[in-house]
């Protein structure tokens, strides 16, 4: 059943790009519909796994002769990062409402990122991962170049290198472990169980984990990220931070760890105080937790403040799989769909709902708009998402980055006290974001009062309520009932440690 979220999205996309473009309405409609479409079947496909375990989708030759299958597989790990991607497609649809510049093509390359996505996270053969993950690079590109805003070309083609760079990283492991193998077949399962040895291990898992660490936002790979994330236009921007970034942490786990467990074994030798790569990772992580947070309190402009936001996030995604115990893993995938729907919501407020109102996304000019009191709506949605991102209780984030520190602090209490810095810092660039750009204190001047009276904000609209409901309540009804998504990440995660990829 799942399978069908990616034929559904591929076909999506080829039936925008021949809608006519003098109807836009018709191609927003459209998009709606298959997104809607590819949500329904993410639920039914992820309410099928609490009785299914792990299955089988699909298991068809594709190239005999080199033993690559056409296999799709769902275990609790993907169904989860599956629902995921339904719910961000569905929201970056309502959030992209207000595209008028060729919205056909716009949506034809939103649903062919959104079909390479849902591709990764189902496929079950290594070079078949390889080739959805090469497949969602070229949409985002144009995605940012054509439709994108402050400096898009550089933030495109930034994004498009490094995503590469990452790539041909991966795709040497790939061709490595293929060959090592005996060349017979690419499945993750064969892979797993070849027998790789542990030297080639040991050079094998630093290559995969920094190639697909790069798309996850790991310091100091993370530069594309904040850049990327300012000159997209709002529902890329949504996309990149919740579930492009994804995939690299996806990559990390399902390949890095599952194929090379090996390549986290102790060097026998100290360096700097490290003693695997599991260390080095770990460090890692946390430089990006504290560096990602602290960066965010300085700037000045509201959307650098959620891109950098979004780098310390996924630190904690990456420390929890360098715990490499059940509970920080079980909380790096948790913390992977929590901080897909809270960053998706925050960019969707910055970046469609403020940017597109006020054209501005400088501090300095937004608390002369007061815009708690001319965008209520905007302001109380933004303290939602803004108690979410710092780990309030009730929300997905707390159970999420609670689990990453109590993993981590079984393996190295520093790490977890490290990264409890980044999160105190959080809460400083949250509040600072939202006392800035809603609730400043500034009393009004006549002419700035004057110009509020013949400049009304628009209002806000049906796509954006749905929207912002849509998002809030996915990460309010995990925080409040996280089993709902435990439940089948747990026995995934525990298959995956105990024997590698299943």
């Amino acid at each position: 059943m799942l399978a069908w979220t990616i034929y559904i999205s591929f076909a999506g996309a080829l039936l925008s790009a021949l809608l006519p473009r003098s109807k836009p309405g018709l191609s927003r409609a459209f998009a709606l519909s298959i997104a809607l479409a590819g949500l329904g079947i993410a639920i039914a496909g992820y309410a099928a796994g609490f009785a299914e375990g792990r299955s089988i989708l699909v298991d068809l030759p594709w190239i005999p002769s080199m033993g690559i299958h056409f296999q799709l597989a769902a275990d609790g790990i993907s169904r989860v990062l599956v629902l995921l991607t339904g719910i961000a497609a569905v929201a970056g649809v309502l959030f992209s409402w207000n595209v008028d510049l060729r919205t056909n093509q716009f949506f034809a390359f939103y649903f062919a990122l959104i079909g390479g996505v849902y591709g990764v996270f189902l496929s079950a053969d290594f070079f078949l991962l390889f080739v959805f993950y090469e497949i969602a690079i070229v949409p985002k590109y144009f995605l940012i170049a054509i439709w994108g805003s402050t400096r898009r070309e550089y933030g495109a083609m930034k994004l498009a290198l490094y995503s590469f760079v990452g790539s041909a990283m991966v795709l040497i492991v790939l061709l490595a472990a293929y060959s090592s193998a005996g060349s017979h077949s690419t499945a993750l399962v064969d892979l797993a169980h070849a027998g790789l040895p542990v030297p080639m291990q040991m050079w094998c898992f630093p290559l995969v984990f920094i190639g697909f660490g790069i798309l996850a936002g790991m310091w100091p790979f993370h530069t594309w990220a904040p850049t990327g994330h300012v000159a997209a236009p709002t529902a890329a921007s949504m996309l990149l931070a919740g579930v492009v970034m994804k995939l690299g942490a996806y990559g990390c786990l399902r390949v890095g760890i599952g194929l090379f467990p090996h390549g986290l074994d102790p060097w026998g030798f100290t360096f700097l105080g490290l003693a695997s790569w599991r260390d080095v990772f770990a460090v890692l992580a946390v430089i990006g937790i504290v560096y990602g947070a602290l960066v965010a309190l300085a700037q000045s402009d509201f959307k650098f403040v959620i891109g950098y936001s979004s780098v310390s996030h996924m630190g904690f995604v990456l420390l929890g799989l360098m715990a490499l115990n059940q509970i920080g893993v079980t909380g790096a995938v948790l913390q992977m769909f929590s901080h897909g729907v809270i960053a998706g919501l925050l960019f969707a407020i910055v970046g469609r709902i403020v940017y597109d109102r006020t054209h501005t996304r400088q501090f300095a000019d937004l608390e002369t708009m007061h815009l708690a009191r001319r965008l209520p709506f905007a302001a109380w949605a933004f303290v939602v998402a803004g108690v979410a991102s710092m780990g309030m209780p009730g929300f997905s984030g707390f159970i999420a980055e609670l689990q990453v520190l109590i993993g981590a602090w079984q393996v190295a209490p520093w790490w977890t006290i490290a990264a409890g810095i980044g999160i105190m810092v959080g809460v400083a660039y949250t509040w600072r974001a939202l006392q800035r750009a809603f609730f400043t204190d500034r009393i009004p001047t006549a002419q700035e009062l004057e110009t509020e009276e013949h400049h009304k904000l628009a209002p806000i609209t049906w796509p954006e309520i749905a929207g912002v409901i849509l998002l809030g309540a996915s990460t309010l009804i995990v925080g409040i009932y996280p089993r709902i998504l435990l439940a089948q990440i747990e026995p995934a995660v525990k298959a995956l440690l105990a024997g590698g990829v299943q």
